[in-house]
Order: structure tokens, then sequence, then C-alpha cells
């Protein structure tokens, strides 16, 4: 059984934010739309739509931005009420979790009085969810949406006629390149999930990846990926005496991050990888609670933390309601409950089988080196690459500190006019550089963005190098602590001067008997080398 909270990071905003009217309110990530309410929707406003676009459709329309983290800590009372219905719930992400149904049905007296029962459970704490049953848990979640109860035996029925999209409609199931799978199986005319069932499993796993394997599976209504059949060692537990106790949300996030890495350690020196983990609590008066939380793809040590911090955040902001800990928080226990085989998953050689990190592709034994040296040299000495927006090549990649949210400086996605055309250069440099033409007269630059002349000759340092090939030049914006000299096929932009890049391919024959090309930039009406093309 699964139960569905439907545009889940929009209400737990509304619920951040104190709005209980039912007003529009979009959840934005990278200034598009993630999740929106129903009310926002009624307006017209969708998914994928950028900020400005939706609030031109929506004038009265509440925007935020998106948080994990509040997501995690408002769905902590539905986690409740559900487990007072169920006892053993699995959170597969804020706004989704799963249960067994078997048992619970036949206390019920059948599956629909259970699913009533959890339904009238979530409404209570004011939430509206949508209960799907089946045999296996992603024809269950799938149901949810829909909120049907699916026969027995049925489950391969219910998902043929599905739209293949679906693989990857729940990224709690689906690994990170399903999307890339779901266009593929699109373009080669699998557009069912019955039409991708109904293909050997053979010739899936002798073209297609590991994943895809996983996929034809769900697709089939056959059961997913197994733990691991191994008795999970009882070393891996762990365990940790609060002294003095934890009632602060501060002290319990920098308290999950250490107790994850603890727990890693474990699991690289047992050569296992957790998919399924118990977070215990237990306050000063004894009481215990306890919370499950799965993933699709085994939890690195940032997931982890993660969990375990909204976790802590809902049951700490709870305490002394009645729902939550009666007492600030004396110890804490990390049970991994699903262990697999890192060697039967396929992830990056860095990483020596063990997950990596997706922001910078780092694995295990790198991360803790770097973290070891910000402990030496302080946290700003590490720092780490990640895409950013920009024109020219040297923009386009920021420098952030390592294990702080990999954001770039300039939004990667906002369109940049006048931006160099791929393929960048594979080699970024700064050296000055000259271009001279026939006479040997310098190169620049007019204020219309064309060459004064045309350029037969590079100068760089005290070599001089013939211009086989020269493409540009490319303004890009205007430079305004240029000198402006007079230009007479432009007098209307007389007060302007350019900034341009031009390529050049260098004619080295006599020297290696190879050609290079460089990528030139003219600023401050000098030219400098700002990238090597191998």
């Amino acid at each position: 059984m699964a139960l569905w909270c439907p545009d889940w990071p929009a209400v737990a905003a509304a619920r951040g934010l104190g709005l209980v009217g039912g007003e529009p309110i979009a959840v934005l990530a990278a200034g598009r739309v993630v999740a929106c309410s129903r009310s926002a929707r009624r307006a017209g406003v969708r998914r994928g739509m950028r900020k400005r676009q939706a609030q031109s459709t929506c004038p009265e329309l509440q925007v935020t931005p998106a948080d994990p983290h509040r997501d995690g800590r408002f769905f902590d009372p539905v986690t409740t009420a559900v487990t007072a219905v169920v006892p053993m719930t699995e959170v597969l992400r804020p706004g989704l979790l799963v249960m067994a149904a078997d048992r619970a049905g036949r206390y019920f007296g059948g599956e629909t009085e259970l699913a009533e029962a959890v339904a009238e459970a979530v409404e209570a704490v004011g939430v509206i969810g949508r209960v799907g049953v089946a045999d296996n848990l992603f024809t269950a979640v799938l149901a949810a949406r829909s909120g049907r109860v699916v026969p027995p035996g049925s489950d391969a029925d219910f998902l043929a006629d599905r739209p293949v999209a679906d693989l990857a409609i729940e990224p709690s199931l689906s690994s990170p390149e399903r999307d890339q799978l779901v266009n593929l199986l699109w373009r080669l005319g699998l557009r069912t999930l019955g039409r991708f069932a109904a293909l050997d499993p053979a010739d899936v796993a002798s073209r297609f990846s590991s994943d895809a394997v996983r996929a034809h599976r769900m697709a089939a209504g056959r059961p997913g990926r197994r733990p691991s059949r191994a008795p999970i060692p009882p070393d891996l537990e762990v365990t940790y005496q609060c002294d003095p106790p934890v009632d602060r949300i501060d002290a319990a996030a920098f308290l999950g991050r250490r107790l994850a890495e603890d727990l890693h350690r474990r699991l690289m020196s047992a050569a296992l990888a957790c998919t399924r983990l118990t977070v215990h609590a237990i306050t000063d008066s004894g009481q215990r609670h306890s919370r499950t939380w799965r993933c699709a793809e085994p939890l690195t040590p940032e997931a982890t933390a993660d969990r375990i911090r909204w976790q802590l955040e809902g049951w700490l902001t709870t305490a002394g309601t009645g729902s939550g800990p009666d007492g600030p928080l004396t110890r804490l226990i990390l049970e991994p409950v699903e262990l697999v085989d890192p060697g039967g998953l396929q992830h990056a050689l860095t990483g020596a089988g063990l997950p990596t990190d997706p922001g910078t592709g780092l694995g295990e034994r790198a991360r803790r080196s770097l973290v070891r040296v910000q402990g030496l040299l302080g946290g700003e000495a590490v720092r780490v690459p990640v895409p950013s927006g920009g024109r020219g090549p040297a923009e386009r990649v920021s420098l952030v500190t390592y294990g702080d949210k990999a954001a770039p400086d300039r939004p990667v996605d906002a369109a940049w006019p006048d931006a160099l055309a791929r393929p960048l250069p594979a080699l970024l440099t700064v050296g000055d550089a000259e271009l001279l033409d026939a006479a040997g007269d310098p190169v620049t630059v007019t204020a219309r963005g064309a060459f004064s002349a045309e350029p037969v000759e590079v100068m760089l340092g005290r070599g001089r190098r013939r211009v086989q090939w020269w493409a540009g030049p490319w303004p890009f914006g205007i430079d305004d602590g240029a000198p402006v000299t007079d230009d007479d096929t432009a007098p209307f932009a007389r007060n302007t001067a350019v900034a341009a890049r031009a390529q050049v391919l260098l004619d080295e024959a006599g020297q290696s008997g190879t050609s290079r090309a460089l990528l030139l930039c003219f600023r401050g009406a000098r030219w400098s080398v700002e990238g090597v093309y191998e």
C-alpha cells in the first residue's frame, strides 16, 4: 500500500508560510516551477514555467524556493498518523510512504477498509492523501496517484496501457539516468509500459543498461531489486549517547552528519550498501520513536545525513505536543534494515564500488580526504568546480566551498546572449597576444564589431606565428574601460568600445608539424589568449 500526498512541496511551503485559505502557491528551483497548489493550477500555472511567466499567469501567486528540509519536517505528522494505523511504514520521500498491507488488511477486514482507515488518519491532520494498493511497490505507487486498488495478480494488466514515461515519474524509485531511458524507448516506438514489457528480458539485458533491466521488471509487474540474503552484521548498527541531550535543531543537524559518516565507514568496511535505514530516537524518559527511510539507489553519506536531519527536525518540532517526543533525545540509533552487495550495482570507478557524490563525482575516499584537508587548513581552503552560466569559457565554471550547496555564481539555464558557442577550449590560459595585419600593424576591433584589417600573424611573447585560418570576431559586450578612437566607418558609435572574441588557427608546421587553435579576447584595446583548443 502506498500513500501519496499530491503537491507535497507546495503543501509544506504553504504550512511554513502560515497559508490556510487555499491561496495559490508555487515552489521554485533554478527559476522554474517544480510544484504548485491546486488553486495555482486552476489559474494556469504549470510545472516547468519560469517565475515571471507563472506570476503573469496568476498575479496573486505566492512563490517560495524549494526546501527539502522543510518538506521532511512537515511530513513527519503525516507519517506519525499513518504509523498509528499501520505500525511499520517506509518513507520513500516527503509526500510518499509505503507499507505492507497483507496483515494489516486482514486486521481491518480487507484492503479497501485499510485504505479508508489510512485516508481518514491523514485527513485528521489536515492533509489530502491518496491511497493505492497493488502486489508490487512500483504498481502501488502508480495506483496511489489515481486512488485505485489493483486486484491481486493484475499488476501487469494495470500497467500495460500506461505511458512509458511512468518509469521516471517517481524519483525515489528510479535512477538519475531513467529519463534518458524513457526518451530512448519513446524514440524506438515503445510508447506504453506493456510494449516495453513485451520485450524479451535477454534482449533488454544485452542492449540496455542494468537500470533498464530493473525498469523492464517494473513495467512487467514483477518484483524489483531484492535485498541481500546475507544476515546483517550486528556491528553495523550505530548507537550514540547524547551528552548533553539534544533538544535543538542545529545540534541535531550536526549530529546527523557525524552519525551518517560513521555508518558509511562501517558499511564500506563490510563491502555493503544500504537502501533502507531505520532511525531510532530515545528520550530521557525512555520513550522510543522510530522511522524507516527507503531509497531506490544506495544511500550516500549526504543523503543519509539529510534524512536523519529531516526526521530529527520533525520530532523536535513536535516535542511536547503529544505526537512527538516527550523530552530531549538522549540516544540515537541508526539501524540498516536492507543491505545490498555494491558489486551488483553500477557506479563510477572513483567510488571503488560505492556510490559517488552526484554533485562532485567524488568517491568516498576522496571525500574523506577533502574533509580532512578542510580540518587542517579551514573550510574555504578546499573548493570544487561546478557548472555556471556565462558568456566566456572561464565564466562557465564557479568554485564553491566543498560541503556547501553546489550553487553556481550565475544560473546555468539563464539566457546568455553573445555566449561563446561550443566547442569550448580544452585548456584555459591567460597571456598577452597581438594580432598583426600584412603590413605588421596591430589589428583591433571596430565599433561595429569587425576586424580593422585582416589578421595575418599573431605575436605571442617574442615569437610570431602565421595565421592559417580565423573566425570572428564575435562582440559580447561594451568595454567601458577601453580607450575609444574615432571610427569613420561608424560615426554613430564614437563613444562605444567593443569587447569581442575571435578564433585563430596557427600554422606551426615548421615547429612541430601540427597546428593549434587559440581563442583570443579583445578587451581594453588589447588582445589576450583566453583558451587553447586541443
